[in-house]
């Protein structure tokens, strides 16, 4: 997918940039595979806001996206390729032989009329095609990788990323995702040949707040420019910096700014062999 760009006639559109929709065939969704995406503008269901910075923008309608494919041993047809406004991989629907349909994440390549086929044996590698990590040829791209077997693909999902598989020993496969963690996954779990499409959604600039806005999302005000009474950084004569004893912290008070939030007891843990590379 190329990036379009416009005519700078204004400051907004100097910077601004959006996709090129030329490889989605349609702009109707599957009336049976999609529901109501019910706006809750970052609150609970006591009303009480705890995602800040949410409200606002465009109606959609959810796309039942089918991360487990366990129609195996069916081939399926790609009927078209879909733009999703959930998320910034394209996706396809899929007409199974039993009459089935299904959508799923369109992996790079993949085009109208091209077959795919999950199965739980061994399969030929071709784009699109789900199988166990087991049977997959070392050093291939995958992605919608499953983290538990028959849970469904959790890892390695968005818009033109992909894992690489190092090695298969034991009951484990070594697969390096594109953060750049090395990381254990049972072989038995499944995982989708190539990579994810829409690879240019990454360098889509938006060039102006409004479509912030068309996408949901708030200003953001810095807690330096509030009162004390509103935020710890708040306060002060002029420009002031945090200044705050042991580090900067958040509205609530916690410490922030490169402060790690990983769970220490978290239960894949003794699955990750190194950590994801945190330099920019």
């Amino acid at each position: 997918m190329p990036i379009k760009l416009y005519r700078p006639t204004t400051n907004a559109r100097r910077q601004a940039s959006v996709q090129d929709f030329s490889d989605v065939t349609t702009m109707s969704p599957q009336r049976s595979l999609v529901k109501v995406l019910k706006k809750h503008s970052g609150r609970n269901n006591q009303g009480i806001i705890t995602v800040r910075h949410r409200g606002g923008g465009v109606k959609r309608l959810y796309r039942i996206i089918d991360f487990k494919q366990t129609n195996f041993d069916v081939p399926g047809t790609i009927t078209t390729i879909e733009y999703d406004p959930n998320r910034g991989a394209r996706i396809a629907l899929v007409e199974y032989a039993n009459g089935q349909k299904a959508y799923t994440v369109a992996p790079q390549g993949l085009k109208v009329g091209d077959k795919i086929m999950a199965s739980r044996q061994a399969i030929e590698p071709t784009v699109g095609a789900r199988m166990p990590i087991m049977f997959i040829p070392v050093g291939m791209v995958i992605f919608n990788i499953e983290s538990e077997p028959g849970k469904g693909g959790q890892l390695v999902r968005g818009a033109g990323v992909g894992a690489q598989l190092q090695t298969v020993e034991g009951r484990h496969a070594q697969i390096k995702l594109p953060s750049g963690e090395v990381r254990l996954v049972l072989k038995e779990c499944m995982a989708t040949i190539s990579m994810v499409g829409n690879p240019d959604y990454k360098l889509v600039r938006l060039g102006k707040a409004g479509r912030m806005r068309l996408k949901g999302w708030r200003p953001v005000v810095r807690g330096k420019v509030m009162n004390p009474v509103d935020h710890p950084h708040g306060g002060g004569e002029g420009r002031n910096p945090i200044g705050l004893k042991g580090g900067p912290k958040t509205k609530w008070g916690k410490k922030a700014l490169g402060v790690k939030t990983r769970k220490n007891k978290k239960w894949t843990s003794s699955l990750i062999l190194k950590r994801r590379s945190t330099k920019k």
